[in-house]
């Protein structure tokens, strides 16, 4: 209580003098009503003060104090509000709890400096009675209307000073925590706000998981037919310098654009800056917007024997003909990692889906130490895109999948073209 005592009786205090204006007001035209002139010192009006309450509510519900109050709440009450998202417009329902919290601190400020300003006066002035004063030579003196004799009279006097004043500091910090307990009911986020800031965080985590199967989709691919060519090159380099050559433009084809789609979603992720599209014309056809029809040059970029089949896909709506792109690259690049020998790519639309498989030899059927296919975040990015399109996948062992020779790993979707009724 005593870390806060003094700033919550400062936002107090401040409560009470942005209260004077409303009750100067009420006095002057209190005063006109009766006939009476109204001074700008105006002794204690109870019936000002409640009247001029339900004016102190009303413009509460039109002025901007909210900021003001959250401010003056954290500074000084050392209440936590969570602040709540600007808004273009103000709801009724903030207007009302941002007028209750404008109309309680400056009733409960008006009333801790109304006695702040009286009893800290009155509690100096009779502990100076003893000392200095006509009672210390023994005449009487008139406090709040009683007379006071020298002796035991003063000493009481100067008792009561002492309790007004523990009473007054009680009383500011009953008010003070009063205060800081229902700042944070009042100035924080109504319901409304909550679900739009709840609603903007799924958004924003949305954006980011998006950005995060795309990045690992892009670079992952590269990074695997940078490795493949890498080893092409190298095996040729000696006896086809024209191959390897091939294959080092290859490389820094693939390098190039995965650096180019790192930046891309770092400009995103990175609070301030905006998207690298919003900066400036990317030099490329971004690959986020890739549909089937760059299949050709996707297998082409990566540098891997496939055997496609490949029907008519010009029917297939954008988005999903986006997501098969991405669901086809991520296959492709596990089949490069993780496989051996050439691989087989079919897509068609039949019975009113799509309809994609990739398919290879894996490492373990050639002799080699099975790969961990599946192991990163490769099959749940699919998986991922396969479900927002109510579509299936399965991905496994052929012998597990069907449709390809024993030892082949297979990845199989079907994508609906049309949402269920």
């Amino acid at each position: 209580m005593r870390k806060y005592l003094p700033r919550r009786w400062a936002c107090l205090i401040l409560g009470g003098a942005l209260l004077m204006p409303y009750m100067m007001a009420g006095a002057l035209v209190a005063g006109l009503v009766r006939g009476e002139g109204a001074g700008l010192l105006m002794p204690v009006q109870v019936g000002v003060f409640v009247a001029v309450l339900p004016v102190v509510a009303v413009t509460g519900l039109f002025l901007p104090v909210r900021g003001l109050e959250v401010s003056a709440a954290q500074g000084l009450l050392g209440a936590r509000v969570e602040t709540p998202p600007r808004e273009a417009r103000r709801s009724w329902q903030e207007r009302r709890r941002t007028a209750a919290w404008f109309t309680l601190h400056l009733a409960v400020g008006g009333v801790v400096s109304g006695f702040t300003l009286a009893v800290v006066p009155f509690t100096v002035y009779t502990l100076a009675l003893p000392v200095v004063g006509a009672p210390s030579r023994g005449v009487a003196v008139e406090i709040l209307g009683q007379e006071v004799r020298p002796g035991w009279q003063v000493l009481a006097w100067t008792l009561a000073g002492v309790v007004a004043l523990v009473a007054l500091v009680l009383m500011a910090a009953g008010a003070g925590g009063l205060l800081a307990r229902l700042a944070p009911v009042l100035l924080g986020p109504t319901p409304g706000e909550r679900l739009a800031a709840a609603e903007e965080r799924a958004r924003v985590l949305a954006e980011r998981n998006r950005l995060a199967r795309e990045l690992h989709d892009s670079v992952g691919h590269a990074l695997s037919v940078v490795t493949l060519q890498a080893a092409a090159a190298g095996r040729v380099l000696d006896r086809d310098p024209g191959t390897a050559r091939t294959a080092l433009e290859a490389i820094e084809r693939s390098a190039r654009a995965a650096l180019e789609d790192l930046d891309h979603a770092l400009g995103v992720l990175r609070a301030g800056d905006p998207p690298r599209a919003a900066r400036a014309p990317a030099p490329r056809i971004r690959e986020e917007w890739a549909t089937l029809k760059d299949l050709d040059a996707l297998v082409a970029a990566s540098g891997a024997s496939v055997e496609r089949e490949v029907g008519d896909v010009s029917a297939v709506p954008a988005p999903v003909s986006r997501e098969a792109y991405r669901i086809v690259q991520e296959a492709l690049t596990n089949a490069i990692r993780h496989g051996h020998g050439p691989v087989r790519l079919t897509v068609a639309v039949r019975d009113g889906d799509l309809r994609l498989e990739v398919a290879n030899r894996t490492a373990a059927s050639s002799g080699g130490t099975a790969a961990a296919v599946g192991g990163g975040r490769g099959l749940a990015g699919m998986r991922e895109r396969v479900r927002l399109l109510s579509g299936e996948l399965e991905a496994g062992p052929a012998d597990a999948c069907g449709g390809a020779p024993e030892g082949w790993w297979r990845v199989s979707a079907r994508l609906p073209l049309r949402s269920a009724p």
